[in-house]
């Protein structure tokens, strides 16, 4: 491609590159670059690309795009933003794949993954769709899995996952939209056909300072699409839509919506509530456990109501999901008397959700075992053990992912926000030993929640990962001790 077609639509201050050249290549690491690429210079958080300009052309680079002028006899197009350049340059390079297909974008703190991976499965049921899956848990085309590092990929390899989708007929893609994949350009260039609000709850502080700003950031999404999905309960929805340029569909389970659940009824194993909108009305029931998926389910009904799907066809596709996994996963153990469940809360508001939802079937107690990341907003770690600790009957204050950070230190965090009268805790560093812990002491009836962890099958420790499936150390610690 001639590198003229691909700087098309992007605001160039001067260029000193020759226009008519082609392009074999698109690189934003020095490592990939190869003959004939375009090396994009980011300047990132930790390194700038910038420094690695004579690496690149001694690898091959004919040009660099950059938004600080380079120094020396180098062939540059100098522009405003060099993030959104990288993402404008991916979508020309790859022809602009997400023309092609329906796109469908969910962001907010809690709920992202559940609610695409279910409506994954609702577009295969009802209008037989291939659908591309973006999310936290793993990508997908079709049945297809492909490992993920992040919630959405870089935007040069975000254009490229999207092209392989459409190149494998995909119909419909499905994704995950994080703050830092807007904030950060990696979705520039992608116009959604539909996107959804789940909620906004403390997180990524440590990234956008403040909650308002962190608001501003998810409302953006809403200025990128032909329709939206907004869950009117949270507390963030009238800043959410303020700006609002799509035509808005309002979900609710407390009061007025466009579409309302009511009659709501939570099981050990499910949800059943009736669907209501525009007088028609239709009962939903979904094999998953837990207040919170009465909002995933509105989520994924009201985002195919927009897409022009039938209510009764959802709720029909919806009555015959799979659960998600590390979504209040029910862990096998056989002859024991308690229940163990998995999820991934590692928010305030994600553990408070699913403690609260657990206990409306707890027969017995509570018993939650939870931590918080390292290298992670350290504002949520006393939230959390406050939460922690109130709305459940036996805490076990353990790791999680203590990434670079002290372990010890990060559970010191945690305490500070447990009311001093509060005993029913205990600190246990190790997450093994922790579950192997709250499996001893579980009795009759009990419910233990292993938090935070969810889908993942590792623990990071001191910038390594370590192998950690806690299906894999409930199932082996029953072996054990049978």
């Amino acid at each position: 491609m001639k590198l003229k077609g691909l700087l098309s639509g992007i605001r160039i201050l001067e260029s000193t590159a020759d226009m008519e050249m082609n392009i074999e290549n698109v690189a934003y690491d020095s490592r990939k670059v190869t003959g004939g690429s375009l090396f994009v210079a980011i300047n990132g958080f930790a390194v700038d690309g910038n420094a690695f300009i004579p690496m690149a052309l001694e690898k091959g680079a004919v040009a660099v795009v950059t938004a600080t002028k380079p120094d020396g006899n180098v062939p540059y197009i100098l522009v405003e933003s060099d993030r959104l350049a990288l993402a404008l340059i991916g979508c020309n390079f790859y022809s602009h794949p997400a023309k092609s297909m329906t796109m469908i974008g969910v962001t907010g703190t809690n709920g992202k993954t559940s609610t695409t991976l279910l409506l994954k499965q609702v577009l295969e049921k009802t209008v037989g769709a291939k659908v591309g899956l973006i999310g936290t848990m793993e990508n997908r085309i079709g049945e297809e899995v492909i490992p993920t590092e992040r919630t959405t990929p870089e935007s040069l390899e975000l254009q490229g996952l999207f092209a392989r989708m459409r190149d494998a007929g995909c119909t419909h893609v499905v994704m995950e939209v994080s703050s830092h994949a807007i904030a950060l350009d990696r979705v520039a260039g992608v116009h959604f056909d539909v996107a959804a609000f789940t909620n906004l709850t403390e997180d990524h502080l440590d990234f956008h300072k403040t909650m308002e700003a962190y608001c501003d950031t998810k409302a953006e999404l809403f200025r990128r699409c032909e329709k939206g999905v907004l869950n009117r309960d949270d507390s963030y929805f009238e800043r959410i839509s303020k700006g609002a340029t799509c035509q808005v569909m309002t979900t609710s389970a407390k009061g007025d919506g466009d579409l309302k659940a009511v009659d709501v009824e939570l099981h050990a194993d499910g949800i059943s509530f009736a669907a209501v909108t525009k007088g028609i009305s239709q009962n939903i029931t979904l094999p998953i456990p837990g207040r919170f998926t009465v909002y995933n389910a509105l989520s994924v009904l009201g985002i195919s109501l927009q897409l022009g799907i039938s209510l009764e066809a959802a709720a029909a596709a919806l009555e015959s999901v799979r659960g998600v996994r590390g979504r209040v996963e029910v862990v096998p153990t056989p002859t024991k008397p308690y229940t163990v469940l998995l999820d991934y809360a590692h928010t305030p508001d994600g553990l408070e959700n699913v403690l609260r939802s657990v206990r409306d079937f707890c027969k017995g107690r509570l018993i939650a075992v939870f931590g918080c990341g390292g290298d992670r907003d350290p504002m949520k770690r006393p939230i959390m053990g406050r939460i922690g600790v109130e709305l459940s009957d036996i805490a076990v204050i353990t790791s999680d992912n203590p990434r670079t950070e002290v372990p010890m230190d990060i559970i010191e965090d945690i305490l500070q926000g447990v009311p001093g009268e509060k005993k029913n805790y205990v600190v246990i560093e190790d997450r093994r030993k922790a579950i192997q812990y709250a499996m001893d002491i579980g009795e009759k009836d009990d419910m233990i929640v292993l938090a935070g962890k969810g889908h993942e099958t590792y623990q990071e420790i001191n910038g390594v990962k370590y192998h950690l499936d806690e299906r894999e150390e409930v199932a082996a610690y029953l072996m054990e001790t049978r």
